[in-house]
């Protein structure tokens, strides 16, 4: 299925997160606020298939995922790839460290109403929109701007 071919440009999005539940969640108001969400990935390769497939307008993702693999490195791959990469993460220090391939950072434990605003935000503030002050939470890293 082509996510790009609707009659409305709409945003689409890939979550990266291996605890599940939290990833439905996320999904499920993200689509509600009229994004398109890709099917969830759990680890990177999985993620990199889909990114691949359809290139999204932003990833979300999370830093340490199951089985060892590294959301970091994922970062890495999407920054190569131009997909801007928000982290959301029980890691914020580990985030700031990793500012050179993530746009921001939110930290856990954060509502899905949250990740609704953050991304409203990034989409808004890449837009060169100001005009809504940014989310209290949100980390923004001024060295790499969304694509």
């Amino acid at each position: 299925m082509d996510v790009r071919t609707g009659s409305r440009a709409q945003k689409v999005l890939l979550i990266v997160e291996d605890q599940l539940l939290l990833a439905m969640g996320l999904k499920d108001e993200l689509e509600d606020s009229g994004y398109c969400v890709l099917e969830l990935a759990v680890r990177n390769q999985e993620a990199i298939k889909l990114a691949h497939a359809v290139k999204p307008d932003l990833a979300l993702v999370n830093i340490e995922l199951a089985q060892g693999d590294d959301g970091v490195k994922l970062a890495e791959a999407f920054k190569a790839l131009g997909i801007p990469v928000l982290f959301i993460s029980g890691q914020p220090e580990r985030a700031r460290l990793a500012k050179a391939v993530g746009i921001a950072s939110i930290a856990k434990p954060y509502t899905p109403s949250e990740i609704v605003a953050v991304v409203d935000y990034l989409f808004r503030h890449q837009r060169g929109d100001e005009s809504q002050p940014k989310p209290a939470r949100l980390e923004m890293f001024d060295a790499v701007a969304p694509t």
